[in-house]
């Protein structure tokens, strides 16, 4: 268990986007701290500034130290990079964007994180509705990323509800820690789930969720 617990289409992004991406697209510390990752090919994702991820991982490094790691709707992979960076031990990444996966791989790469890494590519729902299609299935996952876009809450609720009790049965460890990122203006509540912190950084809430076991 866990050590107490963002594509080239045919419209590429703008220059100003780019540049935002160019800027903020970075490992942040750790082993890597300072290396560029490449961006989303796309400015339509929802990119983590700097300063909302340094806070993020102010609260989440005491539990990253050999943990196992989901990133869900994962982009180009700054969260679960930033995690191996700072110790994580494995971490598993989830996109069906062609464009985001090429660049995902490449960041993968370029960190030389290939035997820490891996990628799966698809409809997660899907894929993680069948636990035993995965080779380290039994294997629980003391941290996950869930980062859908922000219309799902309100377009599919249902999917990410039911999402939540596939992973608090069959994927995450007892203490394990799901960090829920969505528009602030959107409520959806994932039980078995709790939250126990929420922050909240302009138009974003991040919510950090946990089974109650009491």
């Amino acid at each position: 268990s866990i050590r107490h617990c963002e594509y080239l289409t045919i419209n590429p992004p703008s220059a100003k986007v780019l540049i935002h991406y160019l800027v903020s697209m970075r490992i942040i510390a750790g082993e890597h701290r300072g290396r560029p990752l490449l961006p989303p090919p796309t400015d339509a994702t929802r990119p983590i500034t700097d300063r909302v991820k340094q806070s993020l991982f102010d609260i989440l490094t005491p539990l990253l130290d050999g943990a196992r790691v989901y990133d869900l709707f994962s982009g180009t992979g700054s969260m679960g990079l930033e995690c191996l960076s700072r110790g994580s031990s494995h971490a598993t990444f989830f996109d069906a964007d062609k464009g985001a996966l090429t660049n995902l791989r490449k960041n993968i790469s370029t960190l030389k994180l290939e035997s820490r890494s891996t990628v799966i590519p698809g409809d997660l729902f899907k894929h993680l509705a069948n636990p035993s299609s995965f080779p380290s299935h039994k294997t629980q996952i003391d941290l996950l990323f869930l980062d859908p876009p922000y219309r799902f809450l309100t377009e599919q609720p249902g999917m990410l509800m039911a999402l939540a009790e596939t992973l608090a049965k069959h994927y995450l460890a007892p203490n394990g820690l799901i960090v829920f990122r969505h528009d602030a203006a959107d409520q959806l509540s994932l039980p078995p789930f709790q939250p126990r912190d929420v922050r909240t950084y302009g138009s974003m809430t991040l919510e950090f969720l946990a089974v109650d076991h009491s």
